[in-house]
């Protein structure tokens, strides 16, 4: 169960991670999409399936980490109804800008917003998404304001960046092929290392922003009460399938690297980003309602 719509960074990684589960399982692995709710109902709809090994959730580390701090109300329990089976990638947010903004780098995209305070619009796929917590973190790290445009979704962000709607915007992997192609301008990665697939491109933290790290993790999820005989032969089968080909690069199609970890380096690493992202949006005092 993908808790995101066809067609997102969601679904391109988790359907052929499903094919090549299916080879290995000798059984078919059916991709059904259930989005909604910041992905919340795919979740949830996931956590309450029987713990037989039948039902598995992919979903982006959002769902996990920030929605229980971004709702006031939580139709499951992220640390106590599912449970972490298998990262599958680590997924970086670019700094983009549309090519009308005087900026090569992060800090001169920094020095045209502290000239023009609270007169520059950044957009997000939504409010209290990843792209939108990113671009908080950095305004508010140098004390910085702009305006937020939340759209509904990566694709409509993505054309109003294109368009000149809006300045800048922390994109997920979808915009990197218009930065190729010179529609928009990439400034820098917001990850503690820079991305494999852009060696040249610095990191948020080599451009004045120290510690700064908005990666999540894509993995798949298990209702709680699944045996730990299926939890550890489909973790096995997850890490297999990371060495695919065909799962590799899509993966790297998103902008984001495979990344198979144990059982308990993943369920640590939710519990560390958890931590970190809960402080910053309670500090911040940003919901998604």
């Amino acid at each position: 169960m993908v808790n995101f719509p066809a067609g997102g960074s969601s679904d391109a990684i988790a359907r052929p991670i499903a094919a090549v589960l299916a080879e290995s399982l000798g059984q078919p692995v059916v991709v059904v999409n259930r989005a909604g709710a910041s992905g919340n109902l795919g979740a949830s709809e996931a956590a309450r399936s029987a713990a037989d090994g039948y039902t598995m959730l992919f979903s982006p580390g959002s769902t996990m980490i920030s929605n229980p701090f971004l709702f006031s109300q939580m139709p499951f329990d992220a640390e106590r109804d599912v449970i972490p089976l298998a990262s599958v990638a680590r997924l970086s947010l670019f700094l983009m800008v549309h090519p009308s903004v005087p900026a090569n780098n992060v800090q001169e995209l920094v020095a045209h917003i502290r000239a023009n305070p609270a007169r520059l619009n950044y957009g997000s796929n939504g409010q209290g998404s990843s792209p939108h917590l990113a671009a908080e973190m950095m305004l508010r790290q140098v004390g910085l304001q702009a305006s937020h445009v939340p759209y509904r979704g990566a694709a409509p962000a993505l054309a109003a960046l294109l368009s000149g709607e809006i300045q800048f915007m922390f994109d997920s992997g979808p915009g990197l092929p218009h930065a190729a192609a010179g529609r928009l301008r990439l400034l820098g990665v917001g990850s503690p290392v820079r991305a494999a697939q852009f060696p040249n491109v610095p990191t948020l933290v080599e451009s004045g922003f120290p510690g700064f790290d908005v990666d999540t993790l894509f993995g798949i999820y298990m209702p709680s009460g699944t045996p730990v005989s299926l939890l550890d032969r489909l973790h096995q089968e997850v890490n297999r399938t990371l060495t695919n080909a065909r799962v590799q690069e899509a993966i790297r199609a998103m902008g984001a690297e495979p990344m198979a970890l144990s059982r308990q380096a993943f369920a640590e690493r939710m519990t560390s980003d958890r931590n970190r992202f809960g402080q910053f949006i309670r500090q911040a005092g940003i919901t998604a309602e």
